[in-house]
């Protein structure tokens, strides 16, 4: 049973950013007031305990906060020590970043395949390696970690490194591991609506490597070390430290928020795992060697357009991640392999409003009216 059924309209944006403030306003504004009072915007202490805390939830020996998830990708690239203009495989179902990045570090992006829960398909990637082939970009998408058993066993006969691009998956696991932990480097996202997000722009890297460690935290800081001497060509991206405050204090009730999506994605399989016309992604406990965090609630559905058309008018927000195109559709780019199970799944992929300043209720809400458009 549904907790709702109402002939009353309800508002449920996609996303509701003002709420981001207002949970911990007060505990917010007092943060800011402190580190403002202080004077403490670059590379401040916050700054040096968030990454203290990161590296610790995620039981990795460094990581650094930088500007942004896109940089934080290509700072990860170029840190590896892959030999310039070599290949790096990558799904074409992701953010357009993740090939950018693979090519401002010096690399070629090659696209592969998805597979039905959307992440990259370790059987299409073993089509895709040649001589050129340095490393496979596993982007953990929506909240879900790949497989990630054919994807090391690939790069255990080929020698290749990994380097994940987890912007979306902070906190979510693989048989216990965590997003981000497999390979050379892992990087993470920290816009707005991500699970773990500040208020604005920020990114981080994290790695088990103290040959990756030196290169990146040279990278973030144009290139110098402590005494001042630039040894190579950085960045100047370094996570804000008024962002890191925000940060750290989400960080730690993020099992909570985590667990509140979990729930919630919970309520969508109860409310529409019956309709055929739908494809959902698999239920939080469906398989042990999963641990989703359900960053975003991406569904396949027939008629999608009118679909979306009408939830609209039910008050509704939805949107086509990316805005409906992936990297291999992006002409311009020239990286046009063929992968015919993301192109035929862009034609019916959707996002339904996945945060936690969603309720019960509206998931319930939205799952009556997703039933009343197909039994119209």
């Amino acid at each position: 049973q549904l907790g709702i059924s109402s002939s009353m309209t309800k508002q449920i944006p996609f996303f509701n950013y003002p709420s981001i403030f207002k949970e911990h306003g007060d505990e917010y504004a007092n943060l800011m007031t402190d580190i403002c009072s202080r004077g403490a915007y670059i590379m401040q202490q916050e700054l040096l305990d968030f990454e203290k805390a990161l590296a610790e939830y995620l039981g990795v020996k460094y990581a650094f906060g930088v500007g942004d998830g896109t940089m934080a990708l290509i700072m990860g690239v170029r840190a590896a020590g892959l030999e310039p203009g070599s290949e790096i495989i990558v799904p074409s179902h992701t953010f357009v970043a993740s090939a950018a990045a693979i090519h401002h570090a010096g690399c070629v992006p090659v696209l592969a395949d998805c597979g039905p829960d959307h992440l990259v398909d370790g059987s299409d990637i073993a089509k895709r390696i040649t001589k050129k082939t340095s490393a496979i970009m596993p982007v953990q998408l929506n909240g879900r970690v790949a497989n990630m058993d054919p994807i090391e066993e690939l790069c255990r006969i080929h020698d290749l490194k990994i380097i994940e691009d987890s912007c979306q998956a902070l906190g979510a696991k693989f048989r216990g591991k965590f997003a981000g932990t497999f390979g050379a480097a892992g990087a993470f996202s920290f816009y707005p609506s991500k699970t773990l997000g500040c208020f604005g722009d920020g990114g981080a890297v994290v790695t088990n490597s103290d040959e990756v460690a030196e290169q990146i935290e040279l990278m973030r800081d144009h290139g110098r070390n402590a005494n001042g001497s630039v040894s190579l060509f950085g960045y100047n991206s370094r996570l804000d430290n008024v962002q890191a405050g925000v940060l750290l204090l989400k960080l730690r009730e993020y099992g909570v928020q985590v667990e509140k999506r979990r729930s919630l994605a919970a309520r969508y399989q109860k409310g529409l795992g019956d309709l055929s016309a739908v494809f959902l992604p698999p239920a939080p406990d469906a398989e042990n060697e999963h641990f989703d965090i359900f960053q975003n609630y991406e569904i396949e559905a027939d008629r999608r357009d009118d679909l979306r058309t009408y939830l609209a008018d039910q008050g509704i927000g939805t949107i086509l991640q990316w805005g409906g195109r992936v990297i291999h559709q992006f002409e311009e780019l020239g990286l046009n392999q063929d992968v015919p199970r993301t192109e035929a799944m862009t034609h019916k992929f959707m996002l339904l409003p996945m945060n936690t300043s969603v309720s019960f209720e509206d998931v319930d809400y939205i799952c009556e009216q997703i039933h009343n458009f197909y039994n119209k």
